[in-house]
């Protein structure tokens, strides 16, 4: 092996690994930590805490149900079709896939964080906000789970496996 033009060995081809599941939870425990702060700086600073409609979960669910049908689109093209994705194509899908699993779970967190902020709490809006919080939570858990499908989706198998 010759060295490169600026005298560094060229890198051997590498591989990419799967988001793992401490970055996962690394993103998941600071939206928790910052969605149940939320809720007391709010009503420190204006006093009152955002409300939470109905139109935030059903926006995760749409993404989750986009990210969803694009795992299943590429998984088909790639596994059982024998398709080759265009590199370009297949990084953007592994960049989004990768991206929308680390910020799923910081908002997972985040909403699960707001709901357990309002256990207890006997306002006027306070169950409101606790159970359509959660519902977003499982809603980031769906972008989750639908990003690391998409993820696994973008895998081909390497000329070194066996058959």
């Amino acid at each position: 092996m010759s060295a490169g033009p600026s005298g560094e060995e060229p890198q051997p081809a590498g591989r990419l690994r799967p988001t793992s599941g401490a970055a996962l939870a690394l993103w998941a425990v600071v939206g928790l930590v910052g969605g149940w702060l939320l809720h007391p700086a709010a009503e420190r600073l204006r006093d009152s805490a955002p409300i939470v409609t109905w139109a935030q979960p059903l926006a995760l669910l749409l993404v989750a149900a986009i990210l969803g049908a694009t795992a299943y689109v590429t998984w088909r093209a790639v596994q059982v079709e024998q398709q080759r994705l265009e590199p370009h194509r297949a990084v953007n899908r592994l960049v989004l896939a990768r991206s929308c699993a680390l910020v799923g779970a910081l908002v997972a967190g985040g909403y699960l964080g707001y709901a357990v902020s309002w256990l207890g709490v006997n306002t006027e809006l306070g169950e409101q906000r606790a159970w359509r919080s959660a519902v977003a939570a499982v809603a980031g858990v769906g972008i989750v789970v639908t990003s690391l499908l998409l993820e696994r989706a973008c895998r081909v198998r390497s000329d070194d496996e066996d058959v």
